[in-house]
Order: C-alpha cells, then sequence, then structure tokens
C-alpha cells in the first residue's frame, strides 16, 4: 500500500530525515521506532504532506504523493493523528468529528443547509466506533488526556482513510487507557479494514500489537521486519534497545 524510498529532508544545513526507507502492506500495523530525534515525525509529517520532501519518493497505492499538498493527500485516503492533541477545543466532542466528516465529504462550503444537519449519522458512526458517544455533548477541552487522545483518533477517522497514521497514540496515557487504545486500534483495523502505521515509544505496546517494525536513527532507517527480526538486531539493540554490541 504504501513505499517510501531514499526519502530526504533537510531544514537548511540540518538533515531530520536523510534515508528512509518503508513498506507497509495492506491490512497490516507497522511500528516505527527510533531514539528521540531520530526522524520519525517529520517521517509522518513527509507522508501526509505537512512537509515537502527534499528527495525521495513516497509511493500510496502505486502513485508517488511525495510533494502533494496534505489536503489532496488527505484526499487520497490518508490520515494522521498528531502526538500532541490538536482540536478544537471550545467545540463539542460530535462537532469535532463533525468537521472532519463534512471536510471528507467536501460540504463544508455547503450554504443551503444548517451544518449541524449535515453528516449526523456518519458523525455518530464514527463516535459509537471509538466509544465516545457517551461524551458526544461534552466541550473538547473538558475531556481527560486519554479521552482528547481519542477524539484525535476519531477525527482522523472522520477523513474515512484506507492508511491511518499515528504518531504516539499512547503518550501521557496511564497504563488502564493504554490497555485500552491498543484494542481499540486492533479493533478499529478489523472493523473498518484499515491499514495502520504508528510510532511508539512504549515496547510493550509495539511488540503487543505491530506485524512489522521499522527502526530509525539519525534521520535513517536501520531496519525493518517482524518483531523477532527487529529484536535479533544488533544495529538495532545497540541503537536503541540499549544493548552493548
Amino acid at each position: 500500500m504504501l513505499k517510501v524510498e531514499g526519502l530526504q529532508k533537510a531544514f537548511g544545513s540540518f538533515m531530520a530525515v536523510s534515508d528512509a526507507n518503508l513498506e507497509v502492506r495492506q491490512g497490516e500495523i507497522v511500528a516505527v521506532i527510533g531514539p528521540n530525534g531520530a526522524g520519525k515525525t517529520t517521517l509522518f509529517r513527509l507522508i501526509t504532506g505537512q512537509h515537502k520532501p527534499s528527495r525521495g519518493r513516497i509511493v500510496f497505492e502505486g502513485r508517488d504523493i511525495a510533494g502533494l499538498p496534505a489536503h489532496r493527500i488527505a484526499q487520497a485516503g490518508i490520515s494522521l493523528s498528531y502526538q500532541v492533541v490538536s482540536v478544537f477545543s471550545r467545540l463539542t466532542v460530535f462537532d469535532n468529528v463533525q468537521v472532519a466528516v463534512l471536510a471528507h465529504q467536501r460540504r463544508l462550503l455547503d450554504i443551503l443547509t444548517p451544518a449541524r444537519r449535515l453528516a449526523v449519522k456518519e458523525t455518530w458512526e464514527v463516535l459509537e466506533s471509538v466509544g465516545l458517544a457517551d461524551k458526544a455533548r461534552r466541550t473538547s477541552g473538558t475531556l481527560s488526556h486519554g479521552d482528547g487522545k481519542v477524539l484525535e483518533m476519531a477525527i482522523a477517522l472522520g477523513n474515512r482513510p484506507r492508511l491511518l497514521i499515528m504518531d504516539e497514540p499512547t503518550a501521557g496515557m496511564s497504563p488502564e487507557e493504554t490497555a485500552g487504545t491498543i484494542e481499540l486500534i486492533k479493533r478499529l483495523r478489523s472493523e473498518r479494514d484499515l491499514t495502520i502505521l504508528f510510532c511508539e515509544h512504549d515496547m510493550e505496546m509495539v511488540f503487543s500489537i505491530a506485524g512489522r517494525i521499522m527502526v530509525m536513527q539519525y534521520g535513517r532507517t536501520i531496519a525493518q521486519g517482524t518483531c523477532d527480526e527487529v529484536k535479533c538486531d544488533l544495529h538495532v539493540q545497540e541503537a536503541y534497545l540499549g544493548i552493548s554490541v
């Protein structure tokens, strides 16, 4: 579904991503891991069009999308859930998701029908799928951190993506919230036929749901394979898992 080849991104003289290579097959869950500053978030922003690559290819479903604007990539079927919760804090949970659904349907400029009457069924469907239906009328800014992260995921799902990218989906969550999010991700992959790409520092979470793992260091891909293959890779052990080789 997704293939990244020789991807680079320079900010002035700083090379944030120097040689990223990644393959994601349809229907699988792939994790990207690496130390802080390895280039994981920049990689995700390149894939989703928030940054333009300096060099390299990003092929999604057979089409090179490198350098396309973010809205075109979203329309192509890729959504990103951010590391830091980014929602309209003064709007309700329902309104936040409804805006995303309307954007996907390209009805944000529909001036003939009141917005509250549009995409109501589809919005409830997304909220129910992530377990936020009972909080639909709450102001988003009053949610717990864990529920805010789930709302961020719901907003991404409003675009009806085929590839969902999540930047540290369990960051800052309690153990109970993390366990619930792991089960939610597994269920969404199955129920919505999603392909999922995520980065995470919680290695227990990574090994519990990822089918394959890509490892970055200093902006480069140093390994990609199954969980067992990555665990046994000496370069990965030295670079990330803290084992001297």
